[in-house]
């Protein structure tokens, strides 16, 4: 009698850069994109940090649009597609997991370049920082004043010498509470990230998350998402390179 053949393993997603929207069909790095997994007893879940093993079907639109395709329909039959299989349970408050997950990661990334030493905080030591070019990325709470942010913009444009440019620091969708807990420190008003590697870090997840949820310049008196990303993470000049590199969130 033949030993019976052990059950082929799941196929983890292929390297490369780009994933397809399952909604949309447009292509984008996966940097900016959502992954779903689904768990063995077939329930859709968000796989933000793209760890989970196993398929996943990705998507490039935002939480409003996820909705509308949860509503109709059109979430389930592209997810039915994806995943070639039709047992699939798909939960009401899935852009909400999907929201918890990205902010997650979001603070998670600020929290670890933190312990790196990558970013500082401190309205004074922002200040200096800046004025001496130093600052790659420039963050405000959503809670911070405007006044406090003028100054500290001003100080970002004098330090890469573009005064008169509009370049602007990019306000969080995070209050100043969450963001003192998230980098183990007290009152968090601003973050200037100080390493070009950990600007480009950081706002790949901000992008991504702030993209999903619509938070841009309708809330703040900033730049959008991704112009606020790519204007205080690349020198003047390299908007179109920063942009290759990730740090905008493209939805199809």
């Amino acid at each position: 009698m033949k030993a019976a053949l052990p059950p082929k393993p799941v196929k983890a997603d292929k390297d490369g850069p780009e994933r397809k929207c399952v909604l949309t069909g447009g292509k984008s790095d996966r940097a900016a994109l959502i992954r779903l997994v689904v768990s063995p007893d077939g329930e859709v879940l968000p796989d933000v940090r793209a760890k989970a093993p196993g398929r996943g079907a990705w998507i490039g639109v935002g939480r409003a649009e996820l909705r509308t395709a949860l509503d109709n329909g059109k979430l389930k039959a592209a997810l039915f597609r994806g995943f070639r299989r039709r047992d699939l349970t798909i939960p009401a408050d899935l852009p909400d997991q999907i929201e918890q997950q990205l902010e997650r990661a979001a603070l998670d990334r600020l929290g670890l370049e933190a312990r790196a030493s990558t970013l500082v905080t401190g309205s004074d030591r922002i200040d200096n920082a800046a004025r001496s070019g130093q600052v790659h990325l420039l963050l405000h709470a959503a809670d911070a004043g405007e006044d406090g942010n003028r100054k500290l913009d001003q100080a970002l444009r004098m330090g890469r010498d573009a005064e008169g440019s509009g370049l602007k620091g990019l306000v969080i969708a995070a209050p100043r509470t969450i963001l003192s807990s998230a980098l183990g420190r007290e009152n968090v008003v601003h973050i200037a990230v100080i390493d070009q590697g950990a600007a480009r870090r950081v706002g790949e997840v901000l992008a991504r998350w702030h993209g999903f949820i619509g938070f841009g310049s309708g809330d703040r008196p900033c730049e959008s998402v991704s112009q606020g990303s790519i204007a205080a993470a690349a020198p003047a000049g390299a908007a179109a390179d920063a942009a290759d590199e990730g740090l905008t969130t493209v939805h199809e």
